[in-house]
């Protein structure tokens, strides 16, 4: 049997990654502590590609803009619509259930 011997850190070209992973660990695994039933949700990138699509396509429609400054304005106001209709349209996420999952951990923590 080959014995396995473990190093503490190991130097590997990859040690700013570890580094930048283990001081950051908190923040990235946030996505477990959701309710299960959003995990399928937040995997996906897809509301996001969306937006990117229906930005592209908005701003070839105009074409030419007189500066950059018209094409965030156009930009934003997309993005605002777009925020209002994921806040008032069918709701991808299941707020109540984060809400249902807060208190439990709140009473527990009491």
């Amino acid at each position: 049997m080959r014995s396995i011997i473990c190093r503490a850190r190991p130097t590997t070209k990859y040690s700013k990654l570890v580094d930048w992973a283990e001081s950051n660990i908190g923040e990235t695994l946030t996505f477990y502590r959701l309710p299960r039933q959003h995990h399928k949700h937040m995997k996906s990138t897809n509301m996001l590609e969306r937006l990117n699509e229906e930005i592209k396509r908005r701003t070839h429609v105009v074409r030419i803009f007189p500066n950059i400054e018209s094409r965030l304005r156009l930009i934003r106001a997309l993005c605002v619509e777009t925020h209002e209709s994921w806040l008032e349209d069918n709701r991808y996420l299941n707020m109540m259930l984060l809400g249902e999952q807060k208190k439990e951990a709140l009473l527990l923590a009491a």
